[in-house]
């Protein structure tokens, strides 16, 4: 009976969770970036983007906590 085995550390769905999580983050910074207001002071700058940087570092969180079932 052979064990299929894998050296890396997370299952495929944590790799994709995480390349996400990344992506969103990304989106957040340039969102923040968008702003017209003086010192980003306006909404993107201060209300939009940072939650969208917050929903990126939580789905961060949630890949590294996920469990993959196909990983053992």
């Amino acid at each position: 009976m052979e064990e299929n085995k894998s050296n890396l550390a997370f299952g495929r769905k944590n790799y994709i969770l995480m390349l996400t999580g990344i992506a969103v983050l990304v989106i957040g910074f340039v969102i923040m970036t968008m702003d017209d207001e003086q010192y980003g002071l306006g909404f993107l700058g201060i209300t939009l983007g940072p939650l969208v940087v917050l929903a990126g570092f939580v789905i961060e969180i949630f890949a590294i906590l996920a469990k993959d079932k196909s990983h053992r």
